[in-house]
């Protein structure tokens, strides 16, 4: 019963914020420009495959932030993607995978202590040697547990971390 309540309560609070942003996208002028605060948001999104799709199709009922405003798994995205889809979002089948990859690389938590090297090469954005470096010195060394730690890595770039710092989990 209890685990239907939650689920009842999620389902819930979904319709909730999409009716809100449906609500608040009706009302906005179709030819309005974006405001400061959307462009700004805008510029928090990767220049990658994906980006596009994202935007077209999910602007429609959200703002560009509120997307984004927490780190979600693979799956956790996943069932954001299909619930906005049981929802109307329109898309093809084709950028709905461009939505979900973008959003996972992008904006998903990076398990530094867990991660193979394969995850690592593709949220941390960097060469796959780089990655195995970054797995065997955890390997040889023990778990990171600081962004600084990361840094040590031979081979890994300090700026490419710093940018991702905000999604290492440790």
């Amino acid at each position: 019963m209890r685990a239907m309540s939650r689920a009842a309560c999620a389902l819930v609070m979904s319709g909730a914020v999409f009716l809100a942003g449906t609500l608040a996208a009706a009302s906005r002028p179709s030819d309005q420009a974006p405001t400061p605060a959307t462009a700004a948001a805008q510029d928090r999104f990767p220049e990658t495959t994906g980006k596009a799709a994202l935007l077209k199709v999910c602007s429609n009922c959200h703002t560009a932030e509120s997307i984004v405003q927490s780190l979600r798994t693979r799956q956790e995205w996943s069932d954001v993607v299909d619930q906005m889809s049981r929802y109307g979002a329109e898309a093809s089948d084709q950028e709905f995978d461009q939505i979900l990859a973008y959003l996972v690389k992008h904006f998903s938590p990076i398990r530094i202590n867990k991660a193979t090297a394969k995850d690592l090469e593709s949220t941390l954005d960097i060469p796959a040697n780089v990655a195995e470096a970054i797995v065997a010195y955890r390997a040889e060394k023990g778990d990171f547990k600081t962004v600084d730690d990361v840094k040590n890595v031979p081979g890994v770039e300090a700026a490419g971390i710093d940018a991702r710092k905000s999604r290492l989990v440790f």
